[in-house]
């Protein structure tokens, strides 16, 4: 007889309607779903409910989850359909969503910028306002592309969990998250680039000096 695991027990919980079941996975996924959940959605600000709704979904339907993909990546699929759910909402009854297509491309992953330890209050700040820019630029990338860079290179998931997550095949992913490093590339490019007029400008203004 094989023993049952700590994600067994805990989908056990669940289904009987156990409190503590319940306060585990809210313990346990209440942040990763927000952080997820907060880089999907327009306004982060809208995340809170979003992430409410995640887990009312998750209360609702436990009892029909049948164990085909890990309880995590079940519980991710939920929340990336919320976040477009509302995305969509948000289009039909306040904007127009504005997407960028890029080209497909090689490019260095969000990670390669994220804040390493142990380094000095200057730099820690400095790469504080790093990842600041990183995210703004994240929100100009294409909607499919943005999950799947989101799923892979912050969450840290493996290509075929975001495979499951997204129920496409792992080739696919792989497409959306070269074009997404490469919209997420472009877009620090445009960001960190000063505006032509006061480029002109300085230009100028150096040339007078002379």
């Amino acid at each position: 007889m094989v023993a049952a695991t700590g994600e067994d027990r805990l989908l056990a919980g669940l289904r009987d309607g156990n409190e503590l079941a319940y306060e585990t996975l809210i313990q346990q996924y209440e942040q990763p779903i927000y952080s997820l959940v907060s880089r999907l959605v327009d306004d982060p600000s809208d995340a809170a409910d979003v992430v409410q709704e995640v887990f009312l979904k998750v209360f609702r339907k436990v009892a029909c989850f049948r164990g085909e993909s890990s309880l995590k990546t079940w519980i991710y699929r939920i929340a990336v359909n919320e976040a477009r759910n509302q995305r969509r909402w948000l289009s039909r009854h306040k904007r127009q969503e504005v997407t960028l297509e890029p080209e497909p491309g090689e490019a260095q992953g969000y990670g390669d910028w994220l804040e390493d330890a142990g380094r000095s209050p200057f730099e820690t700040a400095l790469d504080r306002e790093t990842q600041d820019l990183i995210e703004e630029a994240l929100k100009d990338v294409s909607q499919p592309f943005r999950v799947a860079l989101v799923l892979r290179e912050i969450e840290g998931l493996s290509y075929e969990e975001v495979a499951q997550i997204l129920e496409v095949p792992p080739g696919t992913v792989k497409s959306r998250i070269l074009r997404g490093r490469e919209a997420l590339r472009k877009s620090l490019t445009a960001r960190l680039q000063p505006p032509a007029r006061l480029a002109f400008a300085c230009g100028r203004q150096a040339e007078e000096s002379l």
